[in-house]
C-alpha cells in the first residue's frame, strides 16, 4: 500500500508541476485583491457564473460582489480596457489555452465602464 502511494505521488505531483509550467501568461488587468482565491476562481468561476445567473434572471438577486461587471472592471487590461482584446487578454487566455469557447461577451460589456464613459465623451 505504501510502495502505491509513493508511486501515485511520484506521477502526480510533476504533473501538476508541468501544468503550471504550461500555463497561459496573462495580462491580470488591474489585478488585486479578488472576491474569492484565485485558486478556487480558477476552478469555479463558471459555476459562479451560472449559478449568479439563475439567481439574477430567474429570481431577480443581483449581486454587486460577484458580477461579470465588477471581473471585466478589475481584471480588464489596462492598456486597452478589454478582457478579450488580444490573445493574453485576461478572459481570452485561458479560454484558448483551455479550448473552451468564451460566449459571455455576445451579451455582456467586455471593457470597463470607466473606458465606454471616456469613448463617449470623446
Amino acid at each position: 500500500m505504501r510502495a502505491l502511494v509513493i508511486l501515485m505521488l511520484c506521477l502526480f505531483i510533476p504533473a501538476a508541476w508541468a501544468a503550471e509550467a504550461y500555463a497561459p501568461v496573462l495580462d491580470i488587468g488591474k489585478g488585486g485583491q479578488c472576491v474569492r482565491d484565485p485558486h478556487w476562481m480558477r476552478e469555479n468561476h463558471m459555476h459562479l457564473l451560472r449559478h449568479l445567473r439563475d439567481e439574477t434572471v430567474r429570481k431577480g438577486i443581483r449581486s454587486d460582489q460577484d458580477s461579470l461587471k465588477n471581473c471585466v472592471e478589475c481584471h480588464a487590461s489596462v492598456t486597452d480596457n478589454s478582457v478579450i482584446a488580444r490573445d493574453d487578454s485576461f478572459c481570452v487566455g485561458c479560454h484558448r489555452f483551455e479550448a473552451v469557447k468564451i460566449d459571455c461577451f455576445e451579451c455582456h460589456a467586455s471593457k470597463r465602464k470607466q473606458a465606454l464613459v471616456k469613448k463617449d465623451e470623446q
